[in-house]
């Protein structure tokens, strides 16, 4: 029997983003090194950021949404932010839930700005680095990509014989 294509205007959802991403996904490992790595770097967020004032974008949610642009090779972070509205798996790698609203690119790449000039960004990186060497997960090998496209019009009327 063929179900019936209805429209749902609302969802309710009882489980927890982790509860849906498989045990076997690949960021699950890298999560726990990028959390612990996170853990770590506390205590020097706490010397880059105000205890007045509006709150920014958490670090740790910026730097884990910057990897993800990273291994996903998202170009902008424009895209980044609506990948993070729709996409349950990076909204459970970066730590926000379903109902969290997304930063505006703008503030984004500010917040961005203020950890890249405070060195931690490049710190987090070197230790995510170092702990995914040693758990053989990076590999040394390389490879290139050429991305170009060409389309071949042949026989589009404006194309012209070449006189020799």
């Amino acid at each position: 029997m063929r179900g019936g294509d209805t429209q749902q205007g609302h969802m309710w959802s009882y489980l927890q983003p982790e509860q849906r991403v498989p045990q076997v996904r690949p960021l699950r490992p890298i999560r726990a090194m990028v959390d612990q790595a996170l853990k770590d770097l506390s205590p020097r967020f706490a010397l880059l950021y105000s205890h007045t004032g509006r709150p920014s974008i958490p670090p740790e949610q910026l730097l884990r949404a910057l990897l993800l642009q990273s291994f996903y090779s998202v170009r902008s972070e424009r895209q980044l932010m609506e990948q993070l509205y729709y996409n349950l798996l990076f909204r459970w790698f970066v730590g926000l839930a379903m109902d969290d609203p997304i930063w505006d690119p703008t503030v984004f790449t500010k917040n961005r700005d203020q950890l890249f000039q405070g060195d931690i960004a490049q710190a987090f990186f070197a230790v995510v680095l170092t702990q995914a060497q040693q758990a053989n997960l990076v590999s040394a090998e390389h490879f290139t990509v050429d991305g170009t496209h060409l389309e071949a019009r042949a026989a589009t009327p404006s194309v012209t014989r070449a006189t020799s």
